[in-house]
């Protein structure tokens, strides 16, 4: 089974992540979402399993989503227009991400992740 994390080296909510994944003993693949940030395929695949509106996999703490002033400009925005911006900067991405057994999770909740390795892994 292949799992994947999208992480930011210095954000310690990645960090608590990858600390959750290797004590559960998850083998898994890392990319740097700054260096190798999720395409608009990507994103797009994502958003239809996700269940939620778009604004969700936005980073909503992060700094280049107050510069931009995301918050009143998203609600005029197109989803393909906010898949695009997501596409063309990583630190604008909810992160970490964790892909595995088809499902993408956005944002470290350990109690969600548990119920999904135990499914995938159990």
């Amino acid at each position: 089974m292949e799992v994947v994390l999208f992480y930011h080296p210095r954000c310690s909510t990645c960090k608590k992540a990858i600390s959750f994944l290797d004590e559960h003993n998850i083998n898994y693949e890392k990319r740097d979402i700054l260096k190798d940030n999720p395409n608009i395929e990507e994103l797009k695949l994502w958003f239809s399993k996700i269940d939620k509106p778009i604004k969700t996999m936005f980073n909503t703490s992060g700094n280049k989503y107050k510069e931009l002033n995301l918050k009143d400009k998203l609600n005029t925005m197109t989803n393909d227009d906010m898949l695009k911006l997501l596409s063309s900067d990583g630190m604008l991405v909810k992160r970490p991400i964790l892909l595995i057994n088809n499902q993408v999770l956005f944002g470290f909740k350990p109690l969600e992740w548990e119920e999904v390795i135990k499914y995938c892994f159990d």
